[in-house]
């Protein structure tokens, strides 16, 4: 049995995970967590959140947004034009499969992400690909569309879709926790949730779902002052890399290189998006999983988000599929705030306060009169009215996106109007935010975490999950029930349970039989109540790591496992 089928099989056992709607056959891309599960995944979603937002608290703020948003949010994020994969079917058993991973399965190419249909069509004639199922011809490649959509009410007419990131919430709320949180750059914008993304054949557990846990943080700085003074600290901090430059020349074998040397050499675009993946591997590293286990790939021109000037892939080495991604550092510019602003008619426009003046752009719009006329003859002054009145830049940048735009009611397309560009002095800066984005999947973390902690000890399964993030902290158990015993059993437990512990209590069977059903769903601590408790109140505390035991009093329980757990002690 591989270590991935032995992970799954003692996740359905003891009630960590399992398919959803189990009783009528699954559904892929779908799973359920048990209750083990569901402390697990609240236990390091608690973990991001030390690291992430809690330690930012004076610019970073966690909100919370919906899942269904209406169809033109998707229109202006850019969605429903480019989050696709392609799609290819057998044209005798109907099954389909994703193109580009099918290819490489059956020919063992790489990278074909980012291919396009015709492409991806070539490769399959020209190598004789065939259905892996029942080996029958397969169709022309085509793209779908992986948003999940509905209707919003009883009007069929009123489409949303499910997100498919957190992202989207955090855009087009941003002005209004910009002007809460007093207007100050940079500011963070931090989301845990739920998304849902149709993918067309999820066939690897955690690691690929149609609904998952998404857990993204934008944010929103100057461009013209990326300055991020926290990344000071981690100047000399080493990171693995894949620069662009090397994924372009086929180099497979990552450099090791400072914090400062990948901003220097423009490895790293903007010193937030380094900040961020420093926090992403020390992250990765306290969930157990070592350095030599992870790295950072950039993703090519031809594979990033149609969002994204540069975008890192964090990976971690796993035992069945070898390199998997964990988290995406994309530095989205201001792709996102300024497709908002153009989409809504909604100023997403920061006004900057400088202490001297510096020479910024001016747009000034000059309507085409005689196209004008020839168009809009009778509402002529109207028109030349709204656009006088609209901002010239934001009408530009619409223009500049949408090719026509809607001003007033009236449609104003690019050919009936020119721009001016010139120079002025001013002390105040008008620009939209850029943004840098660390954004990470849930699941696929319980996943890792998981496998980083299987061990077998003896033919025993002890999974050593790191202390903090273990779903039970520690057990319970009587070593007879009879007596006195079974009663100050019950008394410690639920002292240990009023102190804010997670507690089992286990008293079926021998005492090595339930330290071994301990060992195997991670409980860092067991601990014992025998004779000598009832003589000097003292119990046995015993490490599941290494097995060994201590005597500890009872009153000094609480403060000696909070201790234990945060690694301050060792038994």
């Amino acid at each position: 049995m591989s270590l991935y089928d032995r992970i799954v099989e003692l996740a359905r056992r003891r009630g960590f995970f399992w398919p959803s709607s189990e009783i009528y056959g699954g559904v892929g891309g779908f799973i359920d967590f048990g209750p083990l599960g569901f402390l697990l995944k609240r236990n390091i979603e608690e973990k991001w959140r030390e690291w992430f937002v809690l330690r930012h608290q004076d610019f970073i703020y966690e909100i919370e947004t919906p899942i269904i948003m209406p169809e033109r949010v998707f229109e202006a994020s850019g969605h429903l034009q480019h989050f696709t994969d392609v799609i290819v079917e057998c044209l005798s058993c109907r099954r389909k499969f994703r193109a580009d991973h099918l290819i490489e399965v059956a020919t063992g190419l790489r990278n074909l992400e980012g291919y396009t249909p015709t492409q991806l069509a070539e490769i399959i004639k020209g190598k004789g690909v065939k259905c892996p199922e029942c080996g029958g011809e397969l169709s022309d490649v085509k793209t779908f569309l992986l948003l999940f959509k509905t209707s919003i009410g009883p009007y069929a007419e009123s489409i949303g879709y499910a997100r498919p990131e957190a992202a989207q919430g955090m855009f087009t709320t941003f002005m209004r926790v910009f002007r809460t949180q007093r207007e100050k750059l940079p500011i963070g914008i931090a989301q845990i949730g739920k998304v849902l993304r149709n993918e067309i054949s999820p066939r690897q557990g955690l690691i690929r779902l149609r609904e998952f846990t998404i857990m993204e943080l934008e944010l929103f700085f100057d461009k013209d002052d990326p300055s991020c003074e926290l990344i000071n600290e981690y100047l000399n901090e080493k990171l693995r890399l894949l620069p662009e430059v090397m994924v372009e020349k086929g180099v497979e074998e990552e450099i090791e290189v400072t914090v400062g040397e990948a901003l220097k050499e423009s490895y790293i675009l903007n010193p937030w998006n380094a900040y961020f993946m420093v926090l992403a591997k020390k992250f990765i590293l306290e969930l157990g999983v070592s350095e030599n286990k992870q790295r950072f790939i950039a993703k090519l021109k031809s594979e990033r988000a149609h969002y994204s000037a540069q975008t890192y892939d964090q990976q971690v080495l796993v035992d069945r599929w070898g390199w998997i991604e964990v988290s995406g550092h994309a530095y989205r510019t201001d792709y996102d705030l300024r497709r908002h602003m153009v989409f809504s008619g909604q100023e997403m426009y920061v006004y900057k306060k400088l202490n001297r003046q510096v020479d910024v752009e001016v747009v000034e719009a000059i309507p085409r009169i005689d196209l004008i006329k020839e168009r809009y003859s009778k509402d002529f002054d109207n028109v030349i009215k709204a656009l006088r009145e609209i901002d010239p830049s934001f009408l530009k940048k619409a223009l500049d996106e949408l090719g026509k735009y809607n001003v007033k009611g009236f449609e104003i397309t690019r050919d009936i109007v020119d721009f001016k560009i010139g120079r002025t002095l001013s002390n105040v800066r008008k620009f939209i935010p850029d943004v840098a984005e660390p954004s990470f999947g849930l699941e696929r973390l319980v996943y890792v975490v998981m496998e980083n902690a299987y061990s077998e000890v003896n033919n025993r399964v002890v999974l050593k999950l790191p202390r903090d993030i273990a779903p039970v902290h520690v057990v319970v158990l009587p070593l007879v029930n009879r007596g006195e015993i079974p009663d100050k059993a019950m008394y410690v437990c639920k002292m240990l349970r009023s102190r804010g512990f997670i507690v089992e209590y286990d008293d079926k069977g021998s005492i090595g039989r339930r330290y071994a059903r301990a060992d195997e769903i991670g409980i860092p601590i067991a601990v014992t109540i025998d004779g000598q408790t009832l003589e000097d109140n003292t119990v046995t505390v015993r490490d599941r790591d290494t097995w060994k035991q201590i005597r500890v009093k009872i009153s000094e329980l609480p403060n000696f496992i909070r201790d234990f757990m945060e690694g301050g002690i060792k038994i």
